[in-house]
């Protein structure tokens, strides 16, 4: 009989690790697929390779979306100024998504009778996968030995060390998810709602002091240029961003909210780039959109990062509202100022052709130009009408 074919989405990780090594010692024929988009060096990719064979993988394959990523998500969260609970950049749960097709499309390329993962029953994740794996690849079987048989991280590692792979997975007091829209950090402190997490928890560090002016240039919402250097790339100057703004240990904060499964969850993140172009992004638009451009397009992409963030992606609406934040970024050029300092920055100003604060009827608390006093005192008294009817009636009432 043929060995029944399995793709594991591979990490590198404890779990995965496992994953790769039980199957094929069940006699799987394993294709271990590591999904990046943007979260592994090439160091760490070499890594992977090697160890993937180790465990006993036929093959092993690196699938790169970190465009695809950017192209199709990063760029709308970006348009939106998606932020979850006002705070938190969506990185990793964005990034699963993309990492979960790239798997499925493999799956299907070799025609795979099966699909493994890594993730846990008390997690986001899990929902994640699954999801994508039952749309993108209807049929194929969903294999997770660490959900299914609760399995411990002492179970897991006694496995590989008994059948001679002694990688070292040594319980952490943090564990990571790097990625190029940021890191989270979970543990540690963070399982104490009365405590944040302490330097030595986070991956960057301050290397820089005093005070730094950043520009980040856009057109139609896209980073075009960084301090006047062009980037076509702009996977390239994301990482670029995130290089200035992690000297300077910005983009750290913690975040509270709830998980799909229902349940509230604490994570650390720091996350310089996405901070950085945010904020840059938020404040030209708050001179080249209108004032019902900026509600709606805000309406719009808190639902689009709720969607993104609890496995939605794949839902069909989620084009029709790329549509509306696509169009709302016609006019958004320009240049965003920010000042960066140690663990914090600030905005500036912007320089935009399309600036909507330069209109020549009137400057804000100065002169106006495009109406008169007497236009002045009419527009007042008819824009007071409803308040002096109901207040007519109403004698008294808030007074």
């Amino acid at each position: 009989m043929a060995k029944k074919k399995v793709v594991v989405a591979f990490s590198g990780g404890l779990d995965t690790s496992y994953t790769v090594m039980k199957l094929a010692k069940d006699g799987c024929e394993v294709y271990a697929a590591c999904a990046n988009t943007g979260g592994f060096s090439p160091e760490q990719l070499k890594k992977n390779e090697e160890n993937a064979y180790k465990l006993g993988a036929a093959k092993y394959v690196t699938l790169d979306v970190t465009h695809e990523y950017y192209e199709r998500s990063l760029k709308y969260m970006v348009f939106g100024n998606v932020l979850r609970n006002n705070c938190y950049p969506i990185s990793v749960s964005s990034e699963r998504i993309f990492q979960a097709m790239a798997i499925a499309r493999y799956a299907n390329e070799i025609g795979a009778d099966a699909i493994a993962h890594g993730s846990t029953g008390a997690g986001n994740d899990q929902i994640r996968f699954d999801m994508t794996f039952l749309v993108m690849a209807p049929g194929v079987e969903i294999i997770t030995l660490t959900r299914d048989k609760a399995l411990s991280r002492k179970e897991e590692v006694d496995f590989l060390n008994a059948n001679g792979f002694n990688a070292d997975f040594a319980k952490l007091k943090y564990s990571y998810n790097v990625g190029i829209w940021g890191t989270s950090i979970c543990g540690g402190e963070l399982l104490d709602p009365t405590q944040g997490l302490p330097e030595e928890a986070y991956l960057k560090h301050a290397t820089k002091s005093g005070e730094e002016e950043l520009r980040i240039t856009f057109c139609k919402g896209e980073i075009v240029a960084v301090n006047g250097e062009e980037f076509a790339d702009k996977v390239a100057a994301i990482q670029r961003i995130e290089e200035i703004g992690a000297a300077y240990a910005i983009g750290r904060d913690c975040n509270v909210g709830d998980t799909i499964i229902g349940i509230k969850g604490r994570v650390g993140f720091e996350a310089a780039a996405p901070k950085l172009i945010i904020e840059a992004h938020r404040l030209l638009e708050k001179s080249t959109l209108s004032k019902w451009q900026q509600y709606w397009k805000d309406q719009v992409a808190n639902w689009y990062g709720m969607f993104l963030h609890e496995s939605q992606y794949l839902e069909p609406v989620m084009a029709d509202m790329e549509a509306m934040l696509t169009s709302s970024q016609r006019n958004v050029n320009g240049t965003a100022i920010l000042k960066l300092r140690p663990y914090g920055f600030e905005t500036v100003g912007v320089d935009s052709p399309d600036d909507l604060t330069k209109s020549k009827l009137g400057e804000y608390g100065e002169m106006q130009h495009g109406w008169t006093a007497d236009e002045a005192k009419g527009f007042i008294k008819v824009l007071s009408t409803p308040l002096r009817v109901y207040y007519g009636i109403h004698k008294g009432e808030r007074h």
